[in-house]
């Protein structure tokens, strides 16, 4: 008998590319991989070019000048100023009645796919990356170095992060290279810096805002590891997410917090502490808002200026909420409060969206979090500071953030004026990316293969083999905190006299508020890649196992990260099962992406067969 391999349905990474890790260990994969897979049309070759941008409100990224011209030249700024002389030939935009920005950077932000493109559209040309798959982040580089990425945001990583074996981060699927002392943090830096980490960011995270327990590192390791940074020149940030938390990244002297607390008011005497530190943070207010108040985005969907721009997968993420909200009293007013309180205190505080959590995605969200910001006390001018110049100066990059001249032209021209109403910085003209235009056309959704109807497995040979797609795969809910388990088999003596079934076993634990664990058939060529199977009816297969009920989930393409699902009872004999694809509620298969078999819904141990698996 032979076991299949393992892919969780809600967040793991699988081929091409693994998926990154996120704010809090209730990702759905289906979000971040459905965003490495949103279909967009190639650019042609962008070059770095000249252009006058002329006659607009400027801000430089600290202050409104009312009326300037911007040229460029090259990709870079070389004149701001009322009277500018724009050379002929130079391509000119109109700015009377509207505002030029510099480029949007998104200080944490988890990037894989079309993540960064897609950023760009809605004026986001700089991502602060916090934890992803660290060869794809070398070939984002690499090509940013060559000139090879005028078309999407930029991307400065973190790479790998700084979690105990079981931390925070180790949840998602990637090999993670851990650390639980003092002693192993130079070490352990110094490979991280090696594999091209801009910064070290160090999880200091129990748990406990979703009630879990989870290993973490203690206080002299994470000092050993800011010092090992910053002995090398570079930066080290914490996550946080508790008051407990963000003392003892203090106490560790880090250089900034990459979220805050929402599990109490701040503390009176933190903003002061803080400010006294010399820290930035970056509170990530729209991850917090999802995890405790429903989804961040879901009003920017409507939004005129940006949901005609959206994707499909884009608005089905920033409508999605999590499928566990944070603890009893964890609250997003206490975040809010203390964005106020180190805002007044002098910390800078920087945007920054956590995408691609639920209710986030790349590009859109920092419009919310400009809205929140604002909630906590910012100006206008400020929270579009919080987004360009300040991200700029705590990360040390000088050739962005601001319009003056020796920057890039990575900029954003708006309608009317959102330095007093951030909220107008939604109203996007156009975006330059070193002064190359970004197509901000709404990309054509493919369409989705077809794909046959008519036998899927029978288990005939003794393999778990498919007639078609990509074929099995266990799957469970450990990447999202669950404890459930699955062993998977092909066993001898099927339905119907068949010499072979697939036989799945295991246990629903208690880790998770949606607990699974199961085998998953992927119809497309690889997993959770659509199909259309709208010509089927009807899913049928034959079962048999321990007396109860079990699920069948399916995955979709119009629904985004979230399953609909139909339950089945078995018993000790082979039965035949026929699920109508019109009693999964929400189903369209035309967009077919994934069929999982799992136990529960209740928990405890389970066990059941299936065989001669047909879509008719």
């Amino acid at each position: 008998m032979k076991p299949l391999s393992r892919l969780a349905p809600h967040d793991s990474p699988c081929p091409p590319r693994p998926a990154s890790a996120t704010f809090a260990p209730l990702l759905p994969l289906a979000t971040v991989l459905l965003s490495a897979l949103v279909p967009v049309a190639l650019p042609t070759e962008a070059r770095a070019q000249s252009l006058a941008i002329v006659d607009a409100r400027v801000f430089d990224g600290d202050n409104v000048i009312e009326r300037a011209t911007v040229l460029v030249e090259d990709g870079v700024i070389v004149a701001v100023g009322a009277d500018v002389t724009v050379p002929a030939g130079v391509e000119t935009i109109d700015g009377a009645g509207r505002t030029l920005l510099p480029g949007f950077i998104d200080g944490h932000g988890h990037s894989q796919g079309e993540a960064l493109r897609r950023a760009a559209v809605f004026g986001t040309t700089t991502v602060l990356d916090m934890f992803t798959e660290t060869s794809w982040a070398a070939e984002q580089r690499s090509q940013q170095a060559a000139g090879e990425a005028d078309d999407r945001a930029d991307l400065f990583s973190a790479g790998t992060l700084a979690t105990p074996p079981g931390g925070h981060g180790t949840q998602y699927g990637l090999p993670i290279p851990t650390l639980t002392t003092p002693e192993e943090a130079d070490e352990w830096v110094a490979a991280r810096l090696a594999e091209g980490s801009d910064y070290i960011k160090i999880v200091i995270e129990d748990g406990t805002v979703i009630d879990l327990d989870t290993p973490h590192l203690d206080l002299p390791t994470v000092a050993a590891l800011v010092e090992a940074t910053r002995s090398r020149g570079k930066l080290a940030v914490a996550h946080v997410t508790t008051v407990a938390g963000a003392w003892q990244a203090l106490a560790a002297d880090v250089d900034g917090l990459v979220h805050i607390f929402g599990d109490a008011p701040p503390p009176e005497d933190f903003a002061s502490a803080a400010a006294e530190a010399g820290i930035f943070v970056v509170p990530t207010l729209t991850v917090l808002e999802s995890l405790t108040s429903g989804a961040s985005g879901a009003p920017l969907a409507d939004d005129p200026h940006i949901g005609p721009l959206m994707t499909a997968q884009e608005r089905s993420q920033v409508t999605s909420t999590y499928p566990r909200n944070a603890t009893e009293g964890y609250a997003l007013q206490h975040a809010i409060d203390a964005v106020t309180a180190l805002h007044e205190a002098g910390v800078p505080v920087l945007a920054g969206t956590d995408f691609p959590n639920p209710g986030t995605t790349s590009g859109i969200s920092m419009h919310r979090e400009f809205e929140l910001l604002a909630a906590a006390g910012l100006s206008p001018i400020e929270a579009l500071a919080a987004a360009t110049s300040r991200p700029a100066d705590a990360f040390g990059l000088d050739d962005r953030g601001r319009i003056a001249p020796d920057k890039r032209a990575d900029l954003v021209l708006v309608e009317g004026d959102p330095t007093e109403d951030a909220t107008l910085a939604r109203q996007i003209v156009g975006v330059w990316k070193r002064g190359v235009a970004i197509d901000r056309t709404k990309p054509e959704e493919v369409a989705s293969a077809p794909a046959q109807l008519g036998p899927v497995a029978d288990f005939d040979d003794g393999e778990a083999t498919t007639a078609f797609g990509f074929g099995w795969m266990d799957s469970i809910d450990d990447f999202v905190g669950g404890n459930s388990t699955v062993t998977t088999e092909v066993g001898e003596g099927g339905a119907e006299g068949s010499p072979h079934y697939l036989a799945i076993s295991g246990e629903i634990g208690d880790g998770f508020a949606f607990p699974w664990a199961g085998a998953m058939f992927h119809p497309g060529a690889a997993p959770l890649v659509p199909v259309d199977l709208s010509s089927g009816t009807e899913l049928v297969f034959w079962a048999r196992g321990e007396p109860g009920t079990y699920r069948v989930m399916l995955f979709c393409q119009s629904l985004g990260p979230q399953p609909t699902l139909q339950t089945f009872e078995v018993g000790p004999e082979w039965q035949e099962i026929s699920l109508d694809f019109e009693a999964f509620p929400g189903l369209d298969p035309s967009g077919l992406m994934g069929v999982l078999w799992a136990g529960g819904p209740g928990q405890g141990p389970f066990q059941f067969d299936i065989d001669q698996i047909e879509i008719r």
